[in-house]
């Protein structure tokens, strides 16, 4: 592994339990003329950078994390190149809340009109809203529009048919009802979740063509959202989830995207509109608020403009070192439950 750096400089952070690494230096940044130009070349040029960054025995079975790139043009601030332990994604709400976190509060950026920062994500441009709380910044951020694709999609498992609605948040999402898989939203059920995550997924991809109107390297099945109703009101609406992603990677947090996506379903179902929210709670009990803040169309098909707001942590500063003569540099991964 000679061709991976000797030293990269990173700062972490947490969003509501999910962690999110970000590349500070050491790493030539992703090439291109655009966004997802540059994602391409991130994932032929800097994936054995991402394995190390994200594998053990520098990182974890369920790290995450960005490289930090110059904008499409002057109406961003930046842009992020995502990746995980088994690829590069396209959307990344807690992400994104992360790094708007690290620009204010380093002053890597200047928010535009005392508040805003603007990114270019994979899977468009995200504008991250910042407001104090109590000395530390919280975030809102209103992403791209999200659709549904398809309601009530039957699925064979190995616990039997279920019935899955599949949306697109950044990123396409098939969401579940825990309880119709007999199981909750809960650590104790996680393993078992886990394996059906990959049931529903291997179903789905089988049987539908999942690829964004707009680019077509935006495309399949990211994850598999589980969710347990909690309570319902007049323009209240509260669950947990948990959304396993990836090749059975778990998110701590509620998930900003699949939040996204379960709110395109709330809509379609007439469930919610602008006027309400959505609480939305992860397996660990953290939270995230989700609103409609508008309605477009995305080729023909209705769609939202969603809004989820939530804020990150600082956990701490990373020079991760790679000797030569190392032959676990690019990383490996031990399973320890399920796929993950």
């Amino acid at each position: 592994m000679t061709g991976l750096p000797k030293m990269i400089s990173t700062v972490d952070y947490h969003t509501a339990g999910e962690p999110f690494r970000i590349v500070l230096g050491g790493v030539q940044p992703p090439r291109g003329s655009t966004i997802l130009d540059k994602r391409d070349d991130a994932m032929v040029r800097l994936d054995d950078t991402r394995a190390m960054l994200t594998l053990e025995p520098r990182g974890h079975a369920d790290m995450y994390g960005c490289f930090v790139t110059e904008p499409d043009d002057d109406g961003a601030d930046l842009g992020l190149i995502f990746f995980h332990r088994d690829g590069f994604s396209t959307a990344c709400g807690h992400g994104s809340i992360a790094a708007a976190v690290w620009a204010c509060t380093t002053g890597y950026v200047t928010p535009r009109d005392g508040d805003k920062i603007v990114l270019d994500v994979p899977s468009g441009r995200v504008t991250c809203h910042l407001r104090d709380e109590g000395g530390h910044p919280s975030v809102r951020f209103v992403n791209i529009a999200s659709y549904t694709h398809a309601l009530d999609v039957e699925v064979p498992t190995s616990s039997g048919t279920v019935r899955a609605d599949i949306a697109y948040g950044g990123a396409f999402y098939a969401v579940v009802e825990a309880d119709r898989v007999g199981m909750a939203v809960s650590p104790s059920d996680l393993p078992r979740l886990i394996e059906l995550s990959a049931e529903i997924k291997a179903e789905i991809l089988a049987r539908h063509d999942l690829t964004n109107a707009g680019d077509e390297r935006i495309n399949g099945l990211y994850g598999v959202i589980f969710y347990d109703r909690l309570s319902s009101a007049q323009g209240r609406i509260e669950e947990r989830n948990v959304t396993v992603f990836a090749d059975g990677q778990v998110d701590r947090s509620p998930c900003g995207s699949g939040t996204c996506a379960r709110l395109a379903v709330l809509a379609a179902r007439d469930e919610l509109d602008a006027t309400g929210e959505l609480v939305n709670r992860s397996i660990i009990d953290t939270t995230f608020t989700g609103r409609i803040a508008g309605t477009t169309s995305v080729q023909g098909r209705p769609a939202i403009i969603p809004e989820v707001a939530g804020t990150a942590y600082l956990t701490g500063y990373n020079t991760l070192v790679v000797d030569p003569n190392d032959d676990l540099a690019r990383g490996f991964l031990l399973p320890t439950t399920g796929k993950g």
